[in-house]
């Protein structure tokens, strides 16, 4: 028999080949294997085909297709292991799509039975009516599977309280690379017990036995030790654990389709103190005093990701925090409130660091955890302003060198010329970190594999771990000769062999290492800066460098419902990989990697951009900023520049245009359009689906009607083309409002567009065209320092972001600078006053641009001083300007407004107004909530 593929296998057809060996379900479409191709980690291997098991015996039926045809299998979670240990050259398995349920939940015994791809968060939920959780909590909790936990032996924030999941892993249901079943568990006294047809279990104590002491010596010897395979458990004294001897083995021993975890209860009473220390090795010499404190969790913050967060998200984002440039995040949990706040008292009286600070109100504790939280994504850019990246990022030393450890490593970097912002869980002397590694220069893998062997090293002197908790995958695990001895090499190798003797199991990991500089995602052939159409100006000018801020966290996965985000509605709606952000920036990667042959016209670009709805919600809440809608924009340019274009882009992308005409004659426009044969015929040449409702031409247009601002403080009113022709009302209420405030409204001189419809079909010529014309418009008021108030908040977005991308200059710049929504005008207008509305429940959709560009807290803020009670929408409307109009969207358009939208509109609520500024939501809840009659903010301030 042929043994696995050491490199993809890309002949045609190969998925229906699986497909005929018993898979039913199983992809070689160019866009999923691109989108497969890389996890969270540096490396880019595309697989050969991706499975999605439906149960066990498709699982069963895979394993016998790999071996029939060669090819390796890898099994992959949420994929955001950063090692890069979820991808591989064969059948790469996806659990996350359909092997999702949590099975049951025994309150009793306090524990749970589930599928792999269950996301963590969902088990949480499914846990928490019986004030029951799972202990381990990475920060990746909201996307990261159980599956991928149980891979990597995952721990989280909170493992000194819970430990590490193969502590809280009871027993597992799994296959060996042969199709045998492997069964695993504790019987009713809790001793281990591990069942397999095949004699496997015997060869795996033959080999433990052969050296006994290597094992018990090398392997286990502090809390994170997590390099290698935990041959530790495996010994005589530990009972022959299997069940935690595969947790950690990152799918190389077995592939898991069932998993018996335990559940705990979390202690009733915590509070977070926040320790300040002068710089970050500080923190990590008083780490042994902290714990002596016996917190629950001990993390370390440094200086550097805050400036991020401060420049990215604003002053708003960050609580208070005592003095220093290095903060200790310490919890402390237990069932006595008195008795926690005692040892908190103590603790930040201890003079551990310059300050401290006991953080009481719970609002601000989950602020500050955030932070905690985003780390990895946060930490994607570093100092420098480069990329920053994964490679060295979890190594673990035990805690009492923690500071001797974080010292020497600032050393490292200066030495090697590297910039980066660490973080961690300082308890467990574990240190995330990511460095701007030169992968762009001739010699960047050599730099880079020059640093990681010094880093090996130097960990290895301290007793330390090369990963602490996300596994050693494809960044680590050629170093582990230097972590272990030959004979612990040994043991290593045998347990895999007599587990998977022909290899078959996510080959290049921890045996049989992969060069850890091979199948690099990013270096010197990435750039791509020729002929671009927006200006890429935080990365450069580079494309490429653009592109490949995705660095795979995953946050695109996660459940806008539970962090009230906007990104990636079309995810939301599918759960296709293709169809999330990461999807998408793995296939733009593949048009500047220099290996593939996708380029901006491959049809797998363009399928997996289809049902991106250009929302920008990526641009904000994407860790690294990754803006899928500009990206988007500039490969529908460059793929239909001087080309003939989908009939949609001529139709609602010159949408403007045809309003001015139907604006002349808009009794004629409305009714042709909204009755008679005429209509479908009219919508389906546009490419606009026929269930769709145009909306309506106002009979007079804002302009027609403007008398002028009169007499007070002038500002320019910025009636985009939607506003003007569509709704007037608003811009009615808006000048209503202003004058009130005290200011002298007043328009430009003619009607002036964005260009927005442009931008969104990636006619960014016409775009730049038309804001060009804008930026005359407005530069003498930008200069005299006049507001320019956006209604239309894309239109505004449009301004603040795209404003600059598009056109060069100063002229463009004080424009973008000056515009600012009605909102953040009267909130900084001294003299205002806001109407009560007390009584008032306001149900608001916030336009996603909004939330994305500008930031939609200045309107709550407002609304909430007002006295309203105020309740914001989660995620996308759905229709996102012309994708929700466009044939072959409808249903994801629908879907989309069903995950948050329809719901939050069903729910009765005394006086409630909804509230949706923008125009594309007021359409989506005029079609789909009939009788709603959302309204924007300045017809609500302005009582109508």
């Amino acid at each position: 028999m042929p043994g696995p593929a050491a490199r993809p296998v890309s002949r045609p057809g190969i998925g229906a080949e699986i497909r005929r060996l018993g898979v039913p379900d199983v992809s070689d479409d160019a866009a999923v294997l691109g989108a497969y191709s890389s996890d969270a980690s540096l490396y880019r291997v595309p697989p050969a085909a991706v499975v999605f098991p439906h149960s066990a015996d498709d699982v069963r039926a895979t394993l016998a297709a790999a071996r029939e045809l060669g090819l390796s299998v890898t099994a992959r979670g949420a994929g955001t292991s950063v090692a890069g240990n979820a991808i591989g050259p064969g059948i790469v398995v996806d659990f996350s799509r359909h092997m999702n349920q949590v099975l049951s939940v025994d309150a009793d015994a306090g524990t749970a039975v589930v599928q792999p791809g269950v996301v963590q968060a969902a088990l949480q939920a499914a846990a928490a009516p019986h004030g029951l959780r799972f202990g381990p909590d990475p920060s990746t909790s909201t996307r990261c599977t159980i599956g991928g936990m149980i891979g990597n032996d995952a721990c989280g924030a909170r493992s000194l309280a819970f430990g590490r999941t193969s502590h809280n892993t009871l027993g597992l249901r799994a296959l060996l690379a042969d199709g045998t079943d492997l069964v695993t568990g504790r019987d009713a006294d809790g001793t281990p017990t591990a069942e397999a047809a095949n004699g496997v279990l015997d060869r795996v104590r033959d080999v433990v036995a052969a050296d006994l002491a290597t094992a018990r010596t090398e392997f286990g010897t502090f809390g994170r030790h997590v390099s290698g395979l935990a041959v530790e458990h495996l010994l005589p004294e530990k009972g022959f654990d299997v069940t935690r001897a595969l947790v950690g083995s990152e799918g190389t021993l077995a592939v898991i389709h069932e998993a018996t975890v335990r559940l705990v209860s979390t202690p009733p009473a915590k509070l977070l103190v926040v320790l300040g220390f002068p710089d970050f090795p500080t923190a990590g010499h008083a780490t042994p005093e902290v714990l002596k404190f016996e917190p629950s969790a001990c993390e370390g913050i440094d200086r550097r990701i805050i400036d991020v967060i401060l420049e990215r998200r604003g002053p708003s984002a960050v609580p208070d925090l005592p003095a220093g440039d290095a903060w200790m995040f310490v919890e402390l949990s237990g069932t006595d409130p008195d008795d926690v706040r005692r040892k908190a008292d103590l603790l930040a009286a201890a003079g551990l660091g310059v300050s401290a600070l006991v953080v009481d109100n719970p609002v601000a504790t989950e602020r500050l955890w955030r932070i905690r939280a985003d780390g990895a994504g946060l930490a994607g850019r570093a100092p420098s302003g480069r990329p920053a990246w994964a490679g060295w990022e979890d190594a673990a030393v035990p805690p009492d060198r923690l500071g001797d450890y974080l010292t020497r490593f600032d050393e490292l970097l200066t030495t090697h010329g590297l910039t980066a912002m660490p973080f961690g869980h300082f308890g467990e002397g574990c240190v995330h970190v990511r460095m701007d590694f030169a992968f762009d220069a001739p010699d960047g893998p050599d730099r880079y594999r020059s640093f990681v062997e010094d880093a090996a090293d130097l960990v290895s002197s301290l007793g330390g771990s090369l990963s602490g908790e996300h596994g050693d995958g494809r960044a680590r695990s050629e170093l582990l000769p230097r972590m272990y001895s030959p004979r612990a090499l040994s043991l290593i190798a045998g347990v895999k062999q007599a587990f998977d003797p022909d290899g078959l199991l996510n080959p290049g990991v921890i045996v049989d290492a992969a060069p850890l500089t091979a199948d690099l995602r990013y270096g010197a052939r990435t750039s791509l800066r020729k002929g671009l159409a927006m200006a890429y100006a935080s990365d450069g000018g580079d494309f490429g460098q653009a592109v490949h801020r995705c660095t795979g966290v995953g946050k695109c996965r996660a459940d806008n419902s539970a962090s009230g985000g906007v990104m990636c509605p079309s995810y939301q709606a599918t759960g296709e990989e293709i169809h999330s952000t990461r999807g998408r920036a793995r296939l733009l990667q593949e048009i500047v990697n220099g290996e593939s042959d996708i380029s901006w016209g491959s049809p797998a670009v363009h399928e997996a951009l289809d049902l991106c709805l250009a929302c920008k919600g990526c641009a904000s809440d994407c860790p690294t900023g990754t803006d899928m809608a500009s990206y988007k924009a500039e490969v529908l340019h460059q793929t239909y520049k001087r080309r003939l274009r989908p009939r949609s882009h001529y139709s609602v992308g010159w949408l403007p245009r045809w309003a001015k005409v139907g604006s002349a004659m808009p009794r004629f426009a409305n009714k042709s359009m909204d009755v008679g044969p005429l209509r479908k015929v009219a919508l389906k040449a546009a490419g606009v689906d026929t269930r769709r409702r145009m909306p309506a031409f106002a009979r007079r247009t804002f302009r027609r009607t403007f008398a002028g601002g009169g007499t007070g403080t002038p500002v320019v009113l910025f009636v985009d083309s939607f506003t003007n022709h569509f709704a007037p009302q608003v811009a009615d209420a808006a000048a209503q409002v202003l004058r009130d405030a005290g200011y002298a409204p007043k328009i430009t001189r003619q009607q002036e567009c964005c260009g927005l419809p442009w931008i969104s079909t990636g006619q960014l010529d016409g775009a730049a065209k038309r804001l060009r014309s804008m930026v005359d418009a407005l530069a003498e008021d930008a200069r005299a320092g006049l507001p320019v108030v956006g209604l239309e908040p894309s239109c505004t977005a449009v301004l603040r972001h795209e404003l600059t991308e598009l056109v060069e200059g100063e002229d463009a710049a004080r424009v973008a600078a000056a515009t600012v929504t009605l909102a953040e005008l009267l909130t900084r207008t001294e003299d205002w006053q806001a109407p009560d509305l007390s009584e008032v429940t306001v149900v608001a959709q916030p336009h996603c641009h909004h939330h994305a560009v500008m930031g939609w807290e200045t309107d709550r803020a407002l609304l909430e001083k007002a006295g309203a009670r105020v309740q914001s929408v989660a995620g996308c409307c759905g229709m996102a300007g012309n994708f929700g109009v466009e044939q072959g969207h409808y249903e994801v358009s629908v879907a989309i407004a069903e995950a948050n939208l329809l719901p939050a509109l069903r729910t009765p609520a005394a006086n409630r107004v909804v509230l949706a500024d923008g125009f594309s939501c007021r359409t989506q809840i005029d079609e789909l909530a009939p009788g709603t009659q959302p309204k924007h903010l300045a017809e609500l301030l302005a009582g109508r």
